[in-house]
């Protein structure tokens, strides 16, 4: 079972070849055996089965909910009622959350069961999943290399078959990018479409919750779960979400694919590009048209993005002092003397590091200099995209420049580090939907990620062109070796 896609699912469930608490169980036993990826940070075994029976006892006496007795891996950044909740970070490894996130209400309602928490990058800060206060995530595809981040737990899970579908949060790439890098189907929605309330904030103006599947097809059904206006989240948009399942078998003749050239140039390896000249010709096969666009301040999107983002992360993360919740020193002197030595020990060095930089930005005398012209930046590049959908109706390119690098390979590195995101921040920069599916494999036999980038809250279109592309290949099928 662990095979099979959640619209697939969905048959054996309803005719009853398989109960939820069966499905639930073999997931369970199949996290247990390969607990050495570490995606997991907590399996949340008794209340997985307590719900899955639940969901059973649901089906027999009334009509199944949307996502009747599926078993769904959710991201340690989601609060999570009677679950630990610790961002990967251990400034929050002994709280335990007194509510469910908007997300999670959402999925109990749909009737799904919740595995467990996946690891993550510490406060979703990084893109290789090492900076997590548990450990680094292994990729299924080659255990030596990164899953990509944040959402590596959710990325790994999902590859190595151990969750049908997880969630993922992505702030600067980290549904994408990994989703890439493990050779699984993530889409970020259009800031604003799904409720950020019950998730722990980064980057406040860029964050966004989104799903990470095997297939298009059930990333729109999670995505039919996630998406509407939440009363709670001030930066929820009021705005009808569509049945994302009802467009995906539209025919792709005419659609406009927009090739941008800053994402074909320097930095982009040769395997990759020769993988994504492969899926552009398989798009034109199934009636789309290539038109050649520019995004011009794309380039300066990297730089833009560690202005910013440090910037929100140091005032969203001075909650953290040891005073409400989560880690408290043991020894101090005076109050002072335990905020300095709470933050120092429960943060790790990333994390400590965008705090430090998000504080520089905004202070006297360089918030004019460095976090203004950053934002005066986002508008230009929000104005590059608004440009180009005049010209295209999709914008086609690399989810990432490489395939995943090996653990250790960029961590003494942080600069080389970001620049892997150097194809993914332009579109939460922008506040736009991004969507990436597996292309193939590189020479090294990683995976490779195709990215969509679509215009504000057409998630629907990037679905569509995504699904056609994948009932004409088969690269969504692959599973690495030894989770087959």
């Amino acid at each position: 079972m662990h095979r099979k896609t959640i619209v697939e699912l969905n048959t054996p469930l309803r005719t009853g070849e398989i109960s939820s608490v069966e499905l639930t169980q073999a997931f369970l036993d199949r996290i247990g055996q390969y607990q050495d990826l570490n995606a997991f940070i907590t399996v949340a075994s008794t209340t997985a089965l307590e719900q899955a029976q639940a969901s059973d006892d649901h089906r027999k006496n009334r009509d199944p909910r949307p996502l009747e007795g599926i078993p769904i891996a959710q991201k340690d950044i989601f609060c999570t009622e009677g679950i630990l909740t610790t961002c990967g970070s251990k400034m929050l490894s002994n709280f335990i959350s007194p509510y469910d996130a908007t997300v999670i209400q959402r999925f109990k309602a749909a009737g799904a069961i919740i595995l467990g928490k996946t690891n993550m990058d510490e406060f979703a800060m990084g893109s290789s999943n090492e900076t997590s206060f548990y450990g680094p995530v292994k990729n299924p595809w080659a255990k030596q290399a990164v899953p990509g981040g944040s959402s590596g737990g959710s990325a790994a899970a999902v590859a190595a078959q151990l969750a049908p579908a997880a969630t993922g949060t992505d702030t600067g790439g980290s549904i994408r990018q990994p989703a890439a890098l493990c050779g699984i189907t993530g889409l970020k929605p259009t800031y604003g479409r799904v409720s950020r309330y019950g998730m722990v904030a980064f980057a406040s103006s860029l964050d966004q919750a989104g799903p990470m599947t095997r297939t298009a097809a059930d990333a729109a059904l999670l995505l039919n779960v996630m998406a509407g206006f939440d009363p709670k989240d001030s930066t929820s948009v009021d705005k009808p979400a569509p049945d994302y399942t009802t467009t995906l078998n539209d025919d792709l003749k005419g659609i406009r694919l927009g090739l941008p050239k800053e994402y074909f140039g320097d930095g982009l390896a040769a395997d990759v590009a020769k993988t994504i000249d492969k899926s552009i010709e398989e798009l034109k096969r199934l009636g789309a048209k290539i038109v050649d666009i520019s995004l011009p301040n794309s380039t300066l999107a990297v730089p833009c993005y560690y202005v910013l983002a440090p910037a929100e992360a140091s005032s969203n993360l001075s909650r953290f002092d040891g005073v409400r919740y989560g880690y408290r020193a043991a020894d101090y002197d005076d109050l002072n003397d335990m905020y300095r030595k709470t933050r120092s020990q429960g943060f790790g060095e990333e994390v400590k590091r965008r705090i430090m930089i998000g504080a520089y930005t905004l202070s006297a005398g360089y918030y004019d200099a460095y976090y203004l012209k950053a934002q005066q930046l986002r508008r230009l590049i929000a104005d590059d995209f608004h440009n180009a959908f005049g010209q295209c109706d999709v914008i086609l390119g690399p989810t990432t420049p490489t395939t995943a690098f090996d653990l250790g390979a960029k961590t003494d590195d942080p600069v080389s580090m970001y620049l892997n995101d150097i194809y993914t921040i332009p579109a939460n920069l922008a506040g736009l939907p991004g969507m990436s599916i597996p292309a193939g494999l590189g020479e090294d036999g990683r995976p490779i990620g195709l990215q969509l980038i679509g215009n504000a809250f057409e998630e629907a279109q990037l679905l569509n062109v995504a699904h056609q592309y994948q009932q004409a290949t088969d690269h969504h099928k692959q599973a690495p070796k030894g989770f087959e």
